[in-house]
């Protein structure tokens, strides 16, 4: 059985990543994402992006896991606004209302459930945590059965917000989860 593991993405894995978020994306949303912005996905810009977020520094992280020689998810966490919309202070130690935010949290579907989401998700609230976050939070397709009971299994649940976003070909709608970063991980 090869190794699991997680670790701090370096611009070498810029092409993984994109390819790993293009590939999940028009696997997973397909009927939630239109064509034009799944292409999008694999573009200039977004390797662009991915580099920029994976050199950002000052508490962004991006994760990777592997398996063996392969890349098989990616993780993407920075701190974040509270979901009343107050910020925390520039400083250190957040305090103790700090909050993270998990902006992408993606596994390929060969490589599901493995424990990989799980690596990738504790590894990411280690990080916030020794910054200071306390709770986090993740966006969520409505849609999206498969991720919102993985963020379920770790205590994470909808809190009640939704966010609609234009798709330039319709919309679509987010659910807001909100949980500890102090995980349990089954």
């Amino acid at each position: 059985m090869a190794t699991a593991a997680v670790r701090p993405a370096v611009v070498e894995d810029v092409e993984e990543i994109v390819r790993i978020q293009a590939g999940t994306w028009e696997t997973a949303y397909a009927e939630l994402v239109p064509a034009e912005a799944l292409l999008q996905l694999r573009s200039p810009e977004a390797h662009r992006a991915w580099k920029d977020a994976v050199t950002a520094g000052g508490g962004h992280h991006v994760l990777v896991a592997t398996e063996g020689e392969w890349t098989v998810g990616f993780c993407a966490a920075a701190p974040a606004a509270a979901p009343d919309g107050t910020v925390a202070p520039e400083a250190p130690t957040l305090g103790a209302e700090a909050w993270a935010e998990i902006s992408t949290l993606l596994v390929e579907p060969r490589w599901g459930r493995r424990g990989h989401g799980g690596r990738l998700l504790a590894g990411a609230a280690e990080a916030l945590r020794a910054a200071g976050a306390v709770y986090g939070l993740a966006w969520v397709p409505e849609a999206d059965e498969a991720s919102r009971k993985f963020y379920s299994s770790v205590g994470w649940e909808p809190d009640g917000t939704l966010r609609v976003l234009d798709t330039g070909q319709g919309e679509l709608r987010e659910v807001r989860l909100t949980g500890s970063l102090d995980l349990t991980l089954s």
